[in-house]
C-alpha cells in the first residue's frame, strides 16, 4: 500500500514537471525561462502552438497553455526584447502537428 501511494505521488510529480502551463510575467527577474518571439520558423529553437484549454498542455513538445495566474503554471515565462537576451527562441505555429523542438539542446529549460 505505501509503495504505490510513493509511486502515484511520484509519477504526479514527474508528469507536473513536464507539463506545459505557462505564465507570461512582467519582468525578466521574476521568470524561469526568457524566451523571444522570432520572424521565421528556422531561427526558432522551439515551434510552439498555443492550445485553449489546459488538458490540451503537452509535455515539452511545444503546445502550451498560458495560464491565467501564476500559481497555476509550472513555469514562469518572460519575453524578451532581443534574441541575445533569451534562453530560448520561440516561433508560433497555426496547427498543433506542427510544434516541436528544432533546437534539442534547449529541452533542459522545460523541465
Amino acid at each position: 500500500m505505501r509503495e504505490a501511494i510513493l509511486t502515484l505521488i511520484l509519477c504526479g510529480c514527474m508528469t507536473a514537471l513536464r507539463s506545459q502551463k505557462v505564465f507570461s510575467v512582467s519582468y525578466a527577474h521574476q521568470a524561469d525561462v526568457k524566451v523571444y518571439t522570432v520572424d521565421y520558423p528556422h531561427q526558432a529553437d522551439l515551434h510552439l502552438f498555443k492550445v485553449a484549454h489546459e488538458h490540451q498542455a503537452g509535455k515539452n513538445d511545444g503546445r502550451w497553455f498560458f495560464a491565467k495566474y501564476g500559481h497555476q503554471a509550472d513555469q514562469k515565462i518572460f519575453f524578451t526584447n532581443y534574441a541575445h537576451q533569451a534562453d530560448v527562441t520561440i516561433y508560433f505555429v497555426e496547427y498543433a502537428h506542427q510544434a516541436g523542438w528544432k533546437n534539442r539542446s534547449k529541452m533542459h529549460f522545460f523541465y
